[in-house]
């Protein structure tokens, strides 16, 4: 009895690391892996990245300048770098599991709906309330299967910014494919060239954008290639500046000189290692910035809800058409979109705690 209680614990111990990315190498060898705290950093940098994109696009166009214009064609891609982290994020958590054959699919998606679904659909609730209309109501529809990502442009308007969703949580379901793409790095590397070539026949023949998986695979591709690659490249030396600088480069040469999908694909790697890379203190592991980035998708898909209020009761159009308003109409939909979306994780935890108990 004590020796099965013993190596269920032991068990139940190695899940637990592979969980946390604190396995190593294809095969799920035990190595104690620090965790990859920055990496709710990154998130929270690019949640906020994507509110500044909207609320400008939406509210301030006239703010900018030259300098500032270049920057922000960069900063338009930043929901990119999201795919990224969630396809290195899904691979710290499952990938060892998967290839193991250790994972309980039935506990992955409900895991997947769970925790989605019941933000997702309060605020497709709250956009139909403030759009009633028919075609609002079977956008909506759509949306509460999570599987909307699958229509092809579906162009839904109801939570608009979703659409990120959508192409999420295609990938979610094709999940054991890509840990089958990933578990040999030749076929690896075939599916990455594979993944970068159907990008661009989207773009140039098929006519097919970003809410596509097709078009966007190649990012989640390119997290799963950081996984794999996770030991060696943080086995080089100074790849923390390295990699600051190879960021720094690339983000230069997107914004002044030459626009394309690999140099953005570079721009969200060299990012992502350098959250890797970080292992003393930064902004990117501060508590403040970790607490962000831990409701930082939803933020994402709350933003313009609440952006949406804040017009209709007039708070972004008594504001000035300039930077001090833009700033202040940031702040402002952040601080809403965060308290909304604590709150809420709050009183759907507290719920479940009850229903347990």
């Amino acid at each position: 009895m004590l020796a099965g209680c013993l190596l269920q614990a032991h068990f139940c111990f190695r899940c637990e690391l592979r969980i946390f990315g604190l396995t190593n190498g294809i095969g799920g060898n035990l190595s104690m892996k620090k965790r990859y705290d920055a990496l709710d950093g990154l998130r929270a940098l690019s949640c906020i990245g994507v509110v500044t994109v909207h609320i400008k696009a939406n509210a301030f166009p006239e703010v900018g300048g030259v300098i500032f214009d270049k920057l922000f064609t960069t900063l338009a891609t930043v929901v990119f770098l999201f795919m990224v982290i969630s396809s290195f994020s899904m691979c710290c958590g499952y990938y060892d599991k998967m290839i193991e054959m250790k994972l309980d699919v039935v506990s992955f998606y409900k895991k997947r709906y769970q925790k989605i679904l019941p933000f997702f659909a309060f605020l497709c609730l709250l956009d139909v309330i403030m759009n009633p209309s028919i075609d609002s109501l079977f956008e909506a529809f759509a949306n509460l299967t999570l599987c909307f990502g699958l229509i092809p442009n579906a162009n839904i308007s109801v939570i608009g910014v979703g659409w990120f969703l959508g192409v999420v949580f295609v990938f979610y379901l094709m999940f054991p494919f890509f840990c089958f793409l990933l578990s040999n790095k030749t076929r690896a590397w075939c599916a990455m060239v594979a993944s970068l070539i159907m990008n661009y026949l989207c773009r140039e023949y098929f006519q097919v954008g970003r809410q596509s998986i097709a078009y966007s695979f190649v990012f989640f591709m390119a997290g799963g290639m950081v996984y794999i690659y996770r030991d060696k490249i943080m086995k080089i030396p100074s790849i923390k500046w390295i990699s600051l600088l190879l960021f720094i480069s690339m983000v230069v040469m997107y914004s002044f000189y030459f626009q394309s999908i690999s140099i953005v694909l570079l721009i969200d790697v060299f990012a992502l290692i350098y959250a890797m890379s970080i292992d003393g203190k930064s902004i990117l592991n501060h508590p403040f910035m970790r607490k962000i980035g831990e409701v930082s998708f939803e933020i994402y898909l709350c933003h313009m809800v609440v952006f949406r209020m804040c017009e209709k009761t007039h708070m972004i159009n008594v504001l000035p058409k300039d930077y001090v308003g833009y700033i202040l109409a940031e702040i402002i939909v952040l601080l809403g979109s965060g308290i909304i979306a604590i709150t809420f994780k709050k009183i759907v935890a507290t719920s479940f705690k009850h229903a347990i108990s």
